[in-house]
């Protein structure tokens, strides 16, 4: 059964690796997230995987892709909206890493590669430094796609207030 039929959209090797990560009960409420401007937790997560496969070829460097994959699906599995005002979210750039550790640990089983993604993609607010090289090509895929993702609402407001302020004219 593919992608299509179980309710997993994606590239053919999130198919072959995390088909049952993206059709989890978790990882579809991430989709009611957001994490950086108007891009949902499950969007932000699958454009992680997808930018960390890419940059292992591009870079040349072999690795667990398997691991890559999962592990950059699941770095911010941490299963809340950070945005709402909560006091356990205070502090949510230094500690969603280990959240997002735990629920993933409780969902799925995880190898060492894929905890330590997890863990440590936020280094170095999290000050362990990460242990394998497919932790560090997530952390910079995520840092790539977040600043993307950012520059893409800032400049779709500043396009909409400008189209607001020359309607006004």
């Amino acid at each position: 059964m593919g992608m299509k039929e179980q309710g997993c959209p994606g590239s053919e090797l999130l198919e072959q690796y995390a088909c049952d990560i993206l059709a989890s009960r978790g990882m579809q409420s991430q989709k009611t997230f957001l994490q950086h401007g108007e891009v949902s937790c499950y969007d932000h997560s699958v454009a992680v995987a997808l930018l960390s496969v890419r940059l292992a070829g591009f870079l040349r460097v072999r690795t667990d892709r398997r691991s890559l994959i999962r592990g950059a699906l699941l770095h911010d599995y941490y299963l809340y909206d950070w945005h709402v005002a909560d006091k356990n979210h205070r502090l949510h750039g230094f500690i969603h890493a280990r959240r997002a550790l735990g629920n993933a640990e409780r969902d799925f089983r995880l190898s060492a590669i894929e905890r330590d993604i997890i863990s440590k993609h936020m280094f170095p607010l999290n000050p362990r430094p990460p242990c394998y090289k497919e932790s560090y090509i997530v952390m910079t895929a995520d840092r790539l796609c977040t600043v993307r993702e950012l520059l893409s609402s800032t400049w779709r407001r500043m396009a909409k207030t400008r189209k607001n302020d020359n309607n006004g004219l």
